[in-house]
C-alpha cells in the first residue's frame, strides 16, 4: 500500500476524499455545501450495491496495469484479491470483490472508481465522492434524471459494478444524508447533523446509561466520555449548536435518573437532596 499510493494517488480527482492522505470526510461535506450555495440544489445520491463484494478482478487489474508494469507486483495484487475467506473452518475462494478490512482495499476501491470521477469531470459535473459514497449536484430535477440514467449506465457497463436502484435517489440535499450530515434549505445552507446520526447516538447513550446496567457512576461516565469525545469531535463541523446543548441536557437528565434510582428510599432521597 505504501509503495502503490504515491503512484496512483496524485492522479486521483480532487473531489475524491476517502482513504487519502490530507483528505477527510469534513472536506467532502464542506464541498457539498459549496455546491448547494452555488445553486446546485438537487442531488443524485448514487448507491453502489455491495461495492466491495462486486469489484470485477479483471477490470481492476486492467486499471492497475496501466501504471504498474512489474509482473511480480501484479501477480501479488491478483493473489491478494483471490485470497479466500474462512467461514466455519472452511476457506472459500474470492472470484470477485476485494477483502474488506485488507490494507490494500481502500486504495483498490479508489483505483476502481477513479474512471467514474474522470467521467464526471469530463461531463463538467459537480460531485463529491468518499469511497463508494458518491453525490452528484445539479440545478434541476430534469438534469438530475438525465445524469442519473447516464451515470448508472456508465457504472454498470463501463465498470461492471451494480447500482442499487432502490437506494439511489434524486432529491433535495436537505432531505438526504451524507457521511452522517445533512444541510438546511437556506440560501446560505448550514451543515447539520443528520437525524439518523442522532438516533444512532441516542441508542448508544441509552445503552450506556441504562439503569439496569450495574456499574459504578465513575466507570459509566468514563465510557460515556470516551464515546462522546469521538462523536462530538466528528460532528463538531455542524452549524447547529442548539442540538449539542439539547443532547447535553438529555444525557445529564439520564445520569440523574440513575442516581435517583440508586437512592431508593424516600428518606434517603430527601436527605441527599437537602445535602
Amino acid at each position: 500500500n505504501q509503495a502503490l499510493t504515491p503512484i496512483f494517488d496524485p492522479g486521483f480527482s480532487e473531489n475524491s476524499f476517502g482513504f487519502r492522505r490530507n483528505k477527510q470526510a469534513h472536506q467532502a461535506v464542506r464541498k457539498a455545501r459549496s455546491y448547494i450555495k452555488d445553486g446546485y440544489r438537487w442531488v443524485i445520491d448514487m448507491d453502489l450495491e455491495k461495492f466491495f463484494d462486486h469489484v470485477n478482478h479483471d477490470k481492476l487489474m486492467h486499471l492497475i496495469g496501466k501504471k504498474i508494469r512489474d509482473g511480480r507486483i501484479l501477480h501479488l495484487i491478483r493473489e491478494f484479491l483471490k485470497a479466500g475467506i474462512m467461514e466455519n473452518g472452511l476457506i472459500t475462494s474470492n472470484l470477485e470483490g476485494t477483502p474488506q478490512g485488507g490494507p490494500l482495499s481502500p486504495l483498490l476501491s479508489n483505483i476502481m472508481l477513479d474512471p467514474l470521477d474522470k467521467e464526471l469531470e469530463r461531463r463538467n459535473l459537480r460531485f463529491v465522492r468518499y469511497a463508494d459514497d458518491c453525490n452528484i449536484f445539479v440545478k434541476s430535477r430534469k438534469a438530475g434524471k438525465r445524469v442519473m440514467e447516464n451515470m448508472t449506465n456508465f457504472i454498470e457497463k463501463g465498470l461492471a459494478l451494480k447500482v442499487n436502484r432502490e437506494k439511489t435517489a434524486l432529491d433535495r440535499p436537505w432531505k438526504r444524508d451524507y457521511l452522517g450530515f445533512s444541510f438546511t434549505y437556506h440560501k446560505e445552507p448550514k451543515i447539520r447533523i443528520a437525524r439518523k446520526s442522532i438516533r444512532k447516538m441516542k441508542h448508544r447513550i441509552r445503552k450506556l446509561t441504562s439503569r439496569s446496567h450495574s456499574i459504578s457512576m465513575e466507570e459509566r461516565i468514563k465510557r460515556l466520555n470516551q464515546y462522546l469525545m469521538g462523536w462530538c469531535g466528528y460532528f463538531s463541523l455542524a452549524d447547529t449548536p442548539t442540538v449539542f446543548k439539547n443532547l447535553d441536557k438529555w444525557i445529564r437528565r439520564r445520569l440523574r435518573m440513575i442516581i435517583w434510582k440508586q437512592w431508593k428510599k424516600p428518606k434517603t432521597k430527601i436527605k441527599k437532596l437537602i445535602k
